[in-house]
């Protein structure tokens, strides 16, 4: 990774395959170097799951964090159409971007349809395929709590999501349909994906665009991660966790620490 010459005020994280594996708690090696970079800058990780996922996966592995590091924690589930804050020793919610209950019905009934009738509808699965996050649909072809290695085996290339995505677009024109993880596509309020959430942040926190530093692993234009570059934000693409444990390896020594 080459030296920064502008060093962020902020480094902000997708959390799948970015700082873990899919769905799954971060290593006790990214554990460690979050809990680093907290002491230097604040942090956002922003990405589909809920917010009980971004428990499981990363809260309750940062047991070394101090309430203070916590403070500096930012986290936006459901791709930035939640936000939640560490105040007063708990967890709370700044705000949420809720669908209306018509909303989700189409968007429940048009996924579902869409994946039948591409025959992406999966009888045997790992949960639920369809799951109301609130603020936001999530279709996952394999359920929640499928295998990683099962999830990278159904759709390799990305093609399957993305012929589907484009499919339940189509039949929703005023909501935002988006690729999601390896095997899962995301509907929102139109306008609503990981830019409005990097926006809002910038926003509430006064830590300009350009003054970010954004990790992900899907920046490819038809990834969830590419509206976040689109906007202007400086990113670094990583090929997983690991990747991402060197690239912090590198970056904690460069930063000067800052205050949130």
């Amino acid at each position: 990774m080459p030296s920064i010459s502008n060093q962020p005020h902020l480094v902000a994280f997708d959390l799948d395959d970015t700082l873990a594996p899919s769905k799954s708690p971060l290593d006790p090696s990214m554990a460690e170097r979050l809990t680093a970079l907290l002491d230097v800058v604040p942090v956002c990780v922003i990405s589909g799951g809920q917010f009980g996922q971004f428990s499981k996966q990363v809260i309750d592995r940062l047991t070394d964090a101090s309430p203070s590091a916590l403070e500096r924690l930012h986290l936006m589930p459901t791709c930035g159409t939640q936000y939640y804050r560490f105040v007063d020793g708990a967890w709370t919610k700044v705000y949420a971007q809720d669908l209306s209950d018509d909303e989700k019905a189409q968007a429940l009934a048009a996924v579902e349809s869409e994946a039948r009738r591409l025959g992406y509808w999966e009888e045997n699965t790992w949960g639920a395929i369809l799951e109301d996050r609130g603020s936001q649909i999530t279709f996952s072809a394999l359920g929640q709590s499928a295998p990683i290695d099962r999830k990278a085996a159904w759709d390799p290339t990305g093609e399957k999501k993305n012929t589907l995505r484009a499919a339940v677009q189509e039949l929703l024109p005023g909501l935002e349909v988006r690729s999601g993880g390896s095997t899962s596509v995301d509907i929102t309020r139109r306008g609503i994906d990981k830019a409005y959430g990097i926006g809002r942040l910038s926003e509430l926190t006064g830590i300009r665009l350009t003054e970010m530093l954004f990790i992900g692993d899907r920046l490819d234009p038809d990834g969830n991660d590419y509206p976040v570059l689109a906007l202007g934000v400086p990113t670094l693409a990583v090929t997983g966790w690991e990747h991402t444990v060197d690239v912090l390896d590198e970056l904690i020594p460069q930063l000067t620490p800052q205050r949130s």
